[in-house]
């Protein structure tokens, strides 16, 4: 069975801006994550995915991303290095939620990896 995608995140430059133009746009509602400059918005019906926001990190430039939903982080983060991808996040706890890490593909592309 193939993975599914479980979260998409949006990096923004100015948090506050970012939040008030997406709940504006959407109608989205922005919960804090407590702890962490970061808002996650729930899913909107069974065809959809929950998401979240939160400031790009410094030095680098504003990005959307996709998380997929992986049994094994580390071994993904691995076949995805031998496909011609790059670990970016090693795996990191999220507590309460799971863990997650991150890879960039051959072109650059960030994509996120979760685990339950």
């Amino acid at each position: 069975m193939a993975q599914p995608v479980v979260h998409w995140e949006v990096s923004v430059n100015d948090y506050a801006k970012g939040i008030e133009f997406y709940s504006k746009l959407f109608s989205w509602d922005f919960q804090k994550f407590e702890g962490a400059d970061y808002s996650v918005v729930a899913a909107a019906g069974e065809k959809s995915i929950g998401g979240g926001i939160g400031p790009a990190q410094k030095g680098q430039k504003p990005t959307v991303t996709f998380y997929v939903q992986v049994d094994d982080l580390q071994a993904y983060l691995d076949k995805a290095e031998s496909l011609g991808g790059k670990t970016i996040a090693p795996p990191t706890p999220i507590p309460g939620v799971g863990s997650s890490a991150m890879f960039a593909d051959p072109d650059g592309n960030l994509i996120g990896l979760f685990s339950s």
